[in-house]
């Protein structure tokens, strides 16, 4: 059995995949007030926000708890609307060797994409984690409609 896993999931935005992506990319620093039930902190550590090689911090909420993670981003593509953030601290190293969210939008549609590696055979899937990711698309959704 494989440690190596991948959960994908895409839904449908009436504000536009490509409003929710600008919001992840230069108005990060937003979604604590976007979505309070789910992001409690953002902070930028290195580089400048929305930019390769730039270093953040999260604090988030996850089915009740409070979690940590710090990540950097990767890489970014202009073209797919998508942004690669390779997590280098926190809760989700505990369970897994190496973590990943990408996120991509194209027209109506937004992506989010987990790429991982469990330290162990009995680590569970992320679903928890996807279940918040697409909770933080749905507030961000509303947001943007309101405005």
């Amino acid at each position: 059995m494989s440690r190596k896993g991948k959960l994908i999931v895409s839904l449908e935005v009436k504000c536009g995949g490509h409003s929710i992506h600008d919001i992840f990319r230069t108005n990060t620093q937003h979604l604590s007030t976007i979505s309070p039930s789910r992001v409690k902190h953002f902070e930028i550590h290195e580089g400048e926000k929305g930019e390769i090689g730039s270093v953040a911090s999260w604090k988030y909420y996850e089915d009740g708890k409070e979690m940590f993670v710090k990540t950097v981003i990767e890489a970014i593509d202009p073209q797919t609307n998508s942004i690669s953030w390779n997590v280098i601290e926190g809760n989700l190293l505990d369970l897994y060797n190496s973590f990943t969210v990408i996120t991509s939008s194209e027209h109506e549609w937004i992506t989010y994409t987990l790429v991982y590696e469990k330290k162990t055979e009995d680590t569970p899937e992320p679903l928890a984690l996807m279940h918040y990711c697409v909770g933080v698309i749905k507030d961000t959704e509303s947001h943007l409609l309101k405005n």
